[in-house]
Order: structure tokens, then C-alpha cells, then sequence
């Protein structure tokens, strides 16, 4: 398994569906009246491939260009919650999609805005200034200590914009192609079009089979594997110099809106590539998660309530809350509270991981720490190195986390009781027969979710190493 976030390249859209009833024909044109209702918001393109692989707790950085206008802001703000966001200049009006919608079925769609990312790429230099300034090279840098990257080409212009710079990292790259975006840089684990993308990219090759598309691909951007995805049908699924498989589907989706699922599958694919899957396998896998993300309802079903300033539900943002009010905010927005606990003594990389991680699955996060006592108790003699006040004062600077509680018992069963979280994170090797706030957590209707730790990072491991520099 290769440590680093998932980082994301690619151009961000604004996706509306308009939800509401038609129950008439307009007198003047054969059309549908349609009655607006709900409106849902949500990113599209490179930001729901960023939001949905965030939401199975992986570290996600999502490099996009935005712009300076209500959707490019309110993208940003609604993003920010669940990961790292590198926004990088967007000439022109960010581009929106609206759906209107009846009773699951899209009617009609409405583009605006024709914004498209600043055609300077970041370059390969070191120590070299550049028009785009400390987003460039915090984007390089992102790039550089990337465990997976993933290029999420929508013919806006990012992706031809930081075509070169995917030769700053060693990490897998997948890249998820537009017949309208640049051709993937050479070298590629995975390049995943869907079929019609396919038939446009062999242009002027005659389009005989998605097999024989696969291989023309794979040979064509140097890659090491490209797969062809058919929807229920699978993928086809070429190695470059090797055979071609077809890889089938696990499942077929019950659902009927597709919209989203290659989104899905290319985020799938990239993380199991990182984690050290062969390219069938990891294609095999993100099939299951694009079956299961159609299944559940695809990206219609994907809700972001509208964000106050610095990506918080409304009420969270303009002055600090007890953590019972914070859990009180979210249950009345309908919101998803998700809480955290730990002794986070001499907080570390790895702390800070886990927290956006654990942020990522919900709308707000609560992090329950043990107190000075409580930790002597599980650590011994000499610990916490820091206070319990000094320890959550830093977890409130960060951004991820909306409030902190103190409790002085051996668990936090009794204050999960108080605040019912929809979501109870930990981080380690644990199963949830380990964690005996499990329970409790069951019981008040949430679940439990067990995020991966970052291979090197502890306290006890930094106390080490203070006491070898004595």
C-alpha cells in the first residue's frame, strides 16, 4: 500500500437538479409544465469524484480550477469540508448543468457558463516563480506526495493545463479522458473512457469492438492499461503488449440514472491502484462501486446542504458551539453528525488525516478526547505529554473539526449517548467487536467506521524520537 492522498485534477462543474411534478401540457407547445420543488446542488466532474472518493474516508486533494463568481464560490465552500482544495484560476463564468426533473426522470438540461482553466501549466522546475503563484506549487507539491492520482478531464481546460505536471509524482496515475481534453500523458496506470468516448478517441481507426478499442488505446497513449467501460456490460480491459479480458460486471444496477458513475469508477480505480491492486482487479472493484453508486441512486442522490463560510452547515459557522449544540445544528438542517474520539497527544500527520477523513463522512465533526486523567490511565506514567486544554484548544484551529468534548471516563460510551452521531470513526486496526462504544452507537441509530491509520505516524513514535535526539 502506497501512503499519500488521492489527488484529484480535473475541472469542476456545478450540478442543479430541479426536482418537481408535471401534471399538464404548456397550452402554446407540446411540452410538460413543470411545477419546480426541491433544488439540489452538488459539484460535478472533478468535484464529485473528489466528494465520492472522500466519502469512503479516503485523504483527498482536489486540484480545479474556479471561479470568482456564486457557483465557483459556492463549489469551494461546499467542498472544503471533506477534503483539501487547490483552486487555481478559471477564466470566465463557472460552468453549471441544471437538471429539471420528474419523478426521477431528467426532462430537459440547461448549460450556462463557458469558464475554462488558465492555460498555463505548472511546469517541472524547481524553485522557478510562476503566474499562478503559491496554488501552482501547493498543487505540485499535493502532486508530489500523492499516494494516487486522478485526472478528471471534462474538456475545461485543467487537465490541458496541468498535462505536465503529472510528471512530478511516482504514484499511479488514472486518467479519465474527454474527447475535447488533451491526449493522457504517456505512462498512465489506468485511462478509463466509456465506450462512445472510446469510438471518438480511435477516430480516424475504425471503431470495431471495445476490446479492439482498448488495445488501439493502450498503444496510442503509452499506457499501461487502458479500460473501456460498457456500463452492465463490464469493461474490456487492455494491457499494453498484453491481452485483453473482459472484466464483468459484478452486479446489475437497479437504479436508472447513470449520472455520475464513471466519476465513481475512476475514483475506485485510482485508490485500488494505490493500494497495490493489478489493473483487472482494481477495474473489477471499481465496476462494484459504480454498480452500487447507480444502485443507490446515482448522483441525484448525492446531497450537500448549502455551506456557510468555511464549508460549515448554516449556524455552524458564525461563533463557536458546545459540542450538543453543534449536534443540535446538524439533526435540524437534516444533516449527517459525525464524532471521533482519541487521547490526540502531540498531534501529528497522522491525526490530521484521520480528522479530514472522518469530516469527509458527514456535515459536521465532533472530537471527543480523553482527559488528563483518563489518559494516564491508558498510556501510564509520563502521559499525555499535553494537557487536555492545550490539546483541544489546536483541534479546534482546525478546520476540519466543528467542536470538541472532554470526558474523563475509560470510553466515550456515555457521551455518545448525549450527542448520537450518525457516524462513530476510529482509526487503526480495530474491529467493531473491539470498540465497546460500539454498542451505544448502534443503539442511537448510527454506525461505525474504521479508517486506516498513516503507516508511521504516533505519539509514541515521537516521543521516541525526541528521547534518541537527547
Amino acid at each position: 500500500m502506497r501512503p499519500g492522498p488521492l489527488v484529484v485534477v480535473g475541472d469542476t462543474l456545478l450540478d442543479v437538479d430541479v426536482e418537481g411534478e408535471a401534471e399538464r401540457l404548456c397550452p402554446d407547445a407540446p411540452v410538460p409544465v413543470v411545477a419546480a420543488g426541491r433544488r439540489n446542488r452538488r459539484p460535478g466532474g472533478a468535484g464529485l469524484a473528489a466528494l465520492l472518493a472522500a466519502r469512503t474516508g479516503a485523504e483527498v486533494v482536489l486540484v480545479t480550477a474556479l471561479g470568482d463568481d456564486e457557483p465557483g464560490r459556492w463549489l469551494r465552500e461546499a467542498l472544503s469540508g471533506s477534503m483539501e482544495v487547490v483552486g487555481l484560476p478559471l477564466r470566465g463564468g463557472t460552468v453549471a448543468k441544471t437538471r429539471i426533473r420528474v419523478r426521477g426522470q431528467t426532462l430537459l438540461r440547461l448549460d450556462t457558463g463557458e469558464g475554462r482553466a488558465h492555460p498555463l501549466g505548472l511546469g517541472t522546475g524547481e524553485g522557478r516563480a510562476h503566474p499562478l503563484g503559491l496554488d501552482a506549487r501547493r498543487a505540485a507539491a499535493a502532486l508530489r506526495g500523492a499516494g494516487a492520482v486522478l485526472v478528471s478531464d471534462y474538456g475545461l481546460g485543467t487537465a490541458e493545463a496541468l498535462r505536465e505536471t503529472t510528471a512530478l509524482t511516482s504514484a499511479p496515475v488514472v486518467w479519465d479522458p474527454h474527447p475535447r481534453g488533451p491526449v493522457p500523458a504517456p505512462g498512465c496506470a489506468l485511462v478509463t473512457p466509456n465506450e462512445a468516448e472510446a469510438r471518438l478517441l480511435c477516430a480516424p481507426e475504425p471503431y470495431t469492438s471495445p476490446e479492439q478499442a482498448a488495445r488501439h488505446l493502450a498503444r496510442a497513449f503509452a499506457a499501461e492499461a487502458v479500460a473501456v467501460t460498457l456500463g452492465a456490460r463490464g469493461a474490456a480491459v487492455a494491457r499494453r503488449g498484453g491481452a485483453v479480458v473482459r472484466v464483468p460486471s459484478p452486479q446489475v444496477a437497479a437504479g436508472t440514472d447513470a449520472c455520475g458513475a464513471g466519476d465513481r469508477f475512476a475514483g475506485a480505480a485510482a485508490l485500488a491502484l494505490r493500494d497495490g491492486a493489478r489493473a483487472e482487479d482494481a477495474v473489477a472493484a471499481a465496476s462494484r462501486e459504480a454498480g452500487g453508486f447507480v444502485e443507490g441512486g446515482g448522483a441525484a442522490a448525492v446531497r450537500l446542504p448549502d455551506p456557510a463560510p468555511g464549508g460549515r452547515l448554516p449556524g455552524l459557522g458564525d461563533r463557536p458551539r458546545t459540542p450538543l449544540e453543534v449536534a443540535q445544528v446538524v439533526r435540524a438542517a437534516g444533516g449527517r453528525l459525525v464524532a471521533t474520539g482519541g487521547c490526540f497527544d502531540l498531534l501529528h500527520a497522522g491525526h490530521v488525516s484521520l480528522l479530514r477523513r472522518a469530516r469527509a463522512l458527514g456535515d459536521a465533526l465532533i472530537v471527543c478526547v480523553n482527559s488528563d486523567d483518563s489518559v494516564r490511565r491508558l498510556k501510564g506514567a509520563g502521559r499525555p505529554v499535553v494537557g487536555e486544554e492545550d490539546r483541544t484548544e489546536v483541534l479546534r484551529a482546525l478546520e476540519c473539526v466543528d467542536a470538541v468534548a472532554v470526558f474523563d471516563e475509560s470510553t466515550p460510551a456515555a457521551l455518545i449517548e448525549r450527542l448520537r452521531p450518525d457516524v462513530w470513526v476510529k482509526g487503526g486496526d480495530y474491529t467493531e467487536s473491539d470498540l465497546p462504544e460500539a454498542e451505544v452507537v448502534h443503539r442511537a441509530g448510527g454506525e461505525t467506521v474504521i479508517l486506516p491509520l498513516v503507516p508511521g505516524q504516533s505519539t509514541t513514535n515521537l516521543i521516541a524520537a525526541a528521547r534518541a535526539a537527547l
